[in-house]
């Protein structure tokens, strides 16, 4: 009898406790040494969460965040695969199965030298979280290889891509696990991807995205990053009475998702100036236009060439090269309205967003993952830098690959402007629910804390009528 109550006290105790949050960094940090994006990714939602822990004890009896930071699944593989010069060549392959409470799991595979277990996991984390702001039944995976595409010729994409997913198909299907492109998964990869799946399935089913437009592919999908990061930088402004009418504008990458924000810019009548790629960057103060997009465009989409020729072809534009070894990157430093950092994980630190808070930004809205380092985000919240983070602000991509999956189970395909407006939907409702989970956890205006709020209990109460699985 004095047990039962002693251990009722001790549970009424906990409860009125706030949860300790560190607790739970230092399980993540020993059980995967190393890992340090999934160490930031995860330490991000945990600050954002304290108030949701201390308001739900249910939460921490049932071990929700525990189970929360640890894959369903983790699959690794061996990819070989053989050159033209005729030798044999192995990458290693990946999937990460991060969390399927709200839906099949949903992620992009990405192709580049930089992958690894850590990378993967702080992508399919953050995953979670994005598939679960768009609305749509979509759980949260992440996968790729560190194979990289660049130099290689066409039989060699293809057959390394056979390779990949003579193991793959074992772990995807349409109602389990769908994968869609990311870095170095462009439509070649996704066409040889699936054709392989299709063979050795004996189906044609939706199990990938960003298909062809022939072969079950959606309109818009291309272009959904990046047109979503600037409706939601849209809806910001609106917030303070601003619009992006005659703003100058700050854009770094030239792939999918940079150039799709800066044609976005351009029909919203903003005036972008820059972009990027691994070498260096691009400065047009006359602005970059359409006819200069599409120069762009070509440059990197047909000829893969490098954004320097850009400022060859154009003399008012300017290349600076960038070192990866000094403390900052000067295209931050350029005076501007808004921000559009779409090219990659830790390109704006603590010195680079003081320099956007005294060149007099309005925003920052994140079109590629995880762009900014905590120490810069911290500097752009204490200055009021309305701050889009990449879970809800370039949830865009992965919301139009879940329309593509509703195409393809019904069978049917949308026009350009029925899935345009889709997605304006939806990066409106992100936004707003962003705004509303920020404000009813006493951090009004803070889209951080916000996003991370409305998806963690999103998904937590998911997995909460499911039990322990």
């Amino acid at each position: 009898m004095f047990q039962a109550f002693l251990t009722f006290f001790i549970q009424k105790k906990r409860e009125k406790e706030p949860y300790q949050m560190n607790n739970i960094l230092d399980y993540v940090q020993q059980r995967d040494p190393g890992e340090n994006e999934f160490h930031q990714a995860v330490t991000e939602v945990m600050a954002s969460i304290q108030p949701v822990m201390d308001r739900n004890p249910e939460y921490r009896a049932a071990k929700i965040l525990e189970r929360m930071v640890e894959p369903e699944r983790v699959i690794l593989f061996r990819v070989p695969w053989v050159d033209d010069m005729g030798e044999v060549q192995v990458n290693r392959g990946f999937r990460i199965e991060m969390n399927s409470a709200i839906g099949p799991y949903k992620g992009g595979l990405r192709f580049h030298p930089s992958v690894n277990l850590g990378i993967l996991k702080f992508l399919a984390f953050e995953q979670v979280f994005k598939n679960a702001l768009t609305t749509l039944p979509m759980g949260g995976g992440k996968g790729g290889s560190d194979f990289d595409p660049k130099g290689k010729s066409d039989m060699e994409v293809m057959r390394f891509c056979q390779s990949f997913m003579a193991e793959l198909f074992r772990h995807i299907g349409p109602d389990t696990d769908v994968p869609a492109g990311d870095i170095g998964v462009g439509a070649r990869e996704i066409g040889y991807l699936f054709g392989m799946y299709k063979r050795l399935r004996n189906e044609f089913s939706g199990v990938l995205t960003g298909k062809g437009l022939n072969w079950g592919g959606s309109l818009i999908r291309p272009e959904a990053t990046g047109y979503g990061s600037v409706y939601f930088a849209a809806e910001m402004l609106a917030t303070r009475g601003e619009t992006l009418e005659g703003k100058t504008c700050l854009v770094s990458g030239s792939g999918n998702v940079a150039q799709y924000t800066l044609e976005k810019l351009l029909d919203l009548g903003a005036r972008p100036v820059t972009c990027s790629d691994s070498s260096g960057y691009i400065y047009d103060e006359t602005g970059i236009d359409r006819k200069k997009l599409a120069f762009l465009m070509n440059l990197k989409n047909v000829r893969r060439g490098r954004v320097k020729e850009y400022a060859e072809h154009y003399s008012d534009a300017v290349y600076t090269a960038v070192d990866p070894d000094q403390d900052h990157n000067p295209l931050w430093a350029h005076k501007a309205n808004c921000a559009f950092p779409s090219a990659t994980q830790h390109e704006i630190n603590a010195k680079d967003a003081q320099n956007l808070v005294n060149s007099g930004i309005l925003s920052v809205c994140e079109g590629a993952n995880m762009p900014t380092t905590p120490e810069g985000i911290d500097i752009l919240i204490a200055n009021a830098i309305l701050y889009g983070p990449g879970k809800a602000a370039n949830a865009g991509g992965v919301s139009v690959s879940g329309l593509e999956m509703t195409q393809n189970s019904m069978r049917l395909s949308w026009t350009r402007e029925e899935v345009d407006n889709r997605l304006q939907m939806i990066m409106k409702s992100i936004h707003q629910t962003c705004l509303s989970a920020a404000g009813q956890y006493g951090t009004p205006g803070n889209y951080m804390n916000g996003a991370n709020i409305a998806s963690f209990i999103k998904v937590v109460d998911a997995m909460l009528d499911q039990g322990v699985v």
